[in-house]
């Protein structure tokens, strides 16, 4: 069973791959994207979500272009599964659905949709597209739903080139947080 020092070295050691045709690595990324939860206050469990939520692309071994060749490497349900025998729910749930959340704002928010990076719209026709209305129902129905479209927005602002950001190690401090249950001091 993988461990929390684990997960951090997998970000330390993968993270310099391109991040699906955007103008940030996967480690530029995912501190963007922690930077913006704890900016917003979000908790340990949403700040160790946002900082691992893409860590199913570096679980597998398929191009940084995978989706432009047409292929989905599905990795919400990797990242969850992977994240699940460290976290409680409350950072694997958002993680597992952080792909659904763009699916039920994109079907919800016609301006959300129009905003999305290229690469997003490309990924998007991969997932699914736009949920149906009945998907929508039960998305709303999940009670972590909002947590995911909170991390969903990080994510699609967590992509710009040479921002500089706190550190791996300053956000390692939530994941560990996260994994222990433990109330921050």
């Amino acid at each position: 069973m993988p461990d929390v020092n684990e997960v951090i070295e997998l970000l330390r050691r993968r993270g310099d791959s391109e991040y699906g045709g955007e103008a940030v690595t996967q480690m530029e990324h995912a501190l963007q994207a922690a930077a913006l939860a704890e900016s917003e206050g979000a908790s340990p469990e949403l700040i160790a979500a946002a900082l691992l939520h893409d860590v199913g692309h570096l679980l597998h071994d398929l191009p940084d272009d995978a989706p432009d060749i047409g292929t989905d490497d599905h990795h919400e349900a990797s990242a969850g599964n992977y994240l699940r025998q460290m976290f409680p729910e409350s950072v694997c749930a958002p993680v597992r659905m952080h792909v659904a959340a763009k699916r039920f704002l994109c079907a919800v928010d016609d301006r959300y949709m129009a905003a999305l990076s290229r690469p997003s719209q490309v990924s998007l026709e991969l997932q699914g597209g736009p949920m149906s209305p009945g998907e929508v129902e039960a998305f709303r129905r999940d009670p972590h739903h909002e947590d995911a479209v909170r991390l969903r927005r990080w994510d699609d602002e967590a992509k710009v080139a040479g921002l500089v950001t706190p550190s791996l190690d300053h956000f390692a401090r939530y994941v560990r947080q996260a994994a222990a249950g433990e109330v921050p001091s």
